[in-house]
């Protein structure tokens, strides 16, 4: 697993670094535009592309060099959706640094987007795999874009509204469970050719792990230790975001709780503020639902894996990527 990531990291700044050239051949004062296209794709833990690649091994594949290169391109897709994400919500932070419109503004953040989103298509298509077995994934390709958009379009809609645990795990699914699990492994498992019962028996393990990762990630949104998670713990209480964990929260609090609840997210939040709502939500059990609702689509993919005919390489690391997607080991206690 380690020196998978070795090798999509290797990928990665190879295509960027050549990019960046052509890039900043056209006009040297792109400079800070392209040190800001290195930022974003620096750190991060790779998962899409992991999962797409183990997607490839599951079929059957052997391992590959132009299959590790389509699979880094999943990456350049989350580095887009990233950079947009954090201007919709207005974060100042990702991964520990000033987020891409903190420093540069608003319409060269979108601008730099948008150009990590053309290169992901690039990298793809220029991985070096025949192009029948490219050209079969580029359905999969579309849905997954199209359902991050939904996503994304859905919680905008949603936020500041009443919250609903059913319209919050619909955009759980879309705009974060898709694009990070289910698409990438089903994308590699088609650029690999596998039958029906193969995707069938994938798609089984991947949305309810694509959904428990979501939640874990709303979980660390609160309750995060911005030291390890890299951002602000106060973005998505700030924001009233339509999570499983406020919905959750407004259900089962106190009256005299959710009035409280109400009072603090109506005004500027601050961080007093936002412990007290930490307080509430633990006070209400939703903190402890969510994490059993972790746990059981944990399980549940698990139990799919396990009935799954996949090789026995491709089976032990979907499941060790099972715990590193759910696992709580960057929340407060």
């Amino acid at each position: 697993m380690g020196d998978l990531r070795v090798r999509i990291d290797r990928v990665l700044g190879e295509f960027v670094e050549a990019e960046i050239a052509e890039l900043l051949a056209l006009d040297g004062e792109l400079a800070p535009v392209a040190e800001q296209l290195r930022i974003s794709i620096a750190g991060g833990k790779r998962i899409r592309p992991e999962f797409c690649y183990w997607g490839w091994r599951a079929s059957g594949q052997p391992d590959t060099d132009a299959m590790v290169r389509a699979a880094a391109a999943l990456e350049l897709v989350h580095a887009a959706a990233i950079v947009h994400d954090d201007i919709i919500d207005g974060s100042p932070l990702r991964r520990g640094r000033a987020t891409a419109h903190e420093r540069l503004g608003d319409g060269l953040a979108i601008l730099i987007g948008d150009l990590l989103t053309a290169w992901a298509g690039r990298l793809f298509h220029a991985s070096g795999l025949p192009r029948s077995f490219l050209a079969r994934a580029v359905p999969l390709w579309t849905t997954m874009a199209r359902e991050l958009v939904a996503g994304e379009c859905l919680e905008l809609l949603h936020t500041g509204r009443a919250h609903d645990l059913g319209r919050s795990l619909t955009i759980v699914r879309f705009k974060t469970g898709s694009y990070t699990i289910e698409r990438p492994l089903q994308i590699g498992a088609v650029l690999g050719g596998a039958d029906r019962a193969t995707m069938d028996a994938l798609a089984a393990y991947a949305r309810p792990l694509g959904e428990a990762f979501q939640l874990r990630d709303d979980l660390w949104g609160v309750f995060g230790d911005p030291a390890r998670t890299g951002k602000s713990s106060l973005d998505d209480l700030a924001g009233r975001k339509p999570t499983a964990l406020l919905a959750l929260t407004l259900n089962q609090a106190s009256e005299r709780d959710r009035g409280r609840l109400e009072d603090l997210l109506d005004g500027p939040l601050t961080p007093a503020g936002a412990v007290g709502v930490q307080e509430i939500m633990r006070r209400s059990g939703a903190t402890a639902a969510v994490r059993r609702m972790i746990d059981e689509r944990a399980e549940t993919a698990r139990a799919a894996l396990e009935k799954a005919r996949t090789p026995p390489d491709a089976a032990h690391a979907l499941t060790r990527l099972t715990y590193e997607v759910t696992a709580d080991d960057h929340v407060h206690r």
